[in-house]
């Protein structure tokens, strides 16, 4: 076999080899990478451009990649708990290996890394938030009056006010975004819907799972939220309602309720001005009975 053959194959393989990327996404998290001297960058705007040129130049040789945040932090304890150098490119390799099975990864498909970057941030703190409301959830144990698991059932509970929410629903997509209060922070999880011609609904399992789990947070420790959901139809006017959670109920929001909600900025309390042709309203009725409380 000629080396012009051997090249060929190489690249043929290449194709069916999928990799990942960990990426400095900020510049704090670049500079304390700065401290290795096996890290070669010392401008965060080149290193950027650099990875760019990388996952483009993947892409246009047919390799599926995927893109995760390197934290700094993370691989520091990674590299003590395993007795690697840190100050080593295969280390950063292994850690970006295990990051690929365990950590929020995207895939990359040709986008712009200022187009990338938030959408990864964003699936972090999917992941964050989902972890830590499965973690709450998982300590709170048994119901002192039946015994039942409090998390449980909570997620339960969840489960069927969201399907009783989406089956109420008007037709098109849905945007809904549920916001629970358990100091010090306040979670949201958000969730997209399609209704299908035969009346089911496509979404996102891990959004499914992740919008559940923070709902059933809120229900298992009466924590104060909402959910909020806005509907899109071709043809019609969007719609915006929603509803306060009260221990293992919704209670439907008042249309002016929903109106301050939307047109408040969230973190500085101004007003913001409402969009044209949006209604504003009160949300269906449920027709929800709730399941036995769990005095905890």
């Amino acid at each position: 076999m000629t080396h012009t053959e051997h090249r060929t194959m190489r690249r043929m393989l290449r194709r069916e080899i999928a990799g990942t990327v960990g990426l400095l996404t900020d510049q704090d998290d670049f500079t304390a990478m700065r401290r290795y001297r096996s890290f070669a960058f010392d401008d965060h705007t080149t290193y950027l451009e650099q990875m760019e040129a990388l996952l483009r130049t993947l892409t246009a040789e047919g390799t599926h990649t995927t893109v995760t945040l390197f934290d700094p932090q993370e691989y520091a304890a990674f590299c003590a708990d395993r007795g690697l150098e840190p100050d080593a490119p295969s280390s950063r390799t292994r850690f970006t290996a295990e990051l690929a099975a365990t950590g929020p990864v995207i895939p990359y498909e040709g986008q712009p890394l200022e187009e990338l970057l938030p959408d990864l941030v964003d699936e972090a703190v999917r992941r964050i938030t989902w972890q830590y409301a499965t973690t709450v959830l998982s300590g709170l144990g048994a119901c002192a009056s039946c015994g039942e698991d409090i998390g449980h059932a909570a997620c339960a509970r969840a489960s069927h006010l969201l399907t009783r929410v989406l089956d109420t629903a008007g037709p098109g997509h849905r945007h809904l975004v549920c916001s629970v209060s358990v100091p010090p922070e306040t979670l949201v999880a958000v969730l997209h819907a399609d209704e299908e011609p035969d009346g089911t609904h496509r979404i996102d399992e891990a959004e499914a799972l992740e919008f559940t789990t923070v709902l059933a947070l809120g229900i298992a420790t009466r924590a104060a939220g909402g959910l909020v959901m806005r509907t899109t139809a071709p043809d019609s006017t969007d719609r915006v309602y929603g509803w306060r959670l009260r221990g293992e109920r919704l209670e439907p929001l008042t249309a002016g309720e929903v109106f301050d909600a939307y047109c408040t900025d969230v973190e500085t309390g101004d007003l913001v001005s409402p969009e044209s042709g949006v209604d504003y309203s009160t949300p269906p009725d449920l027709d929800d009975e709730p399941m036995r409380d769990h005095p905890h």
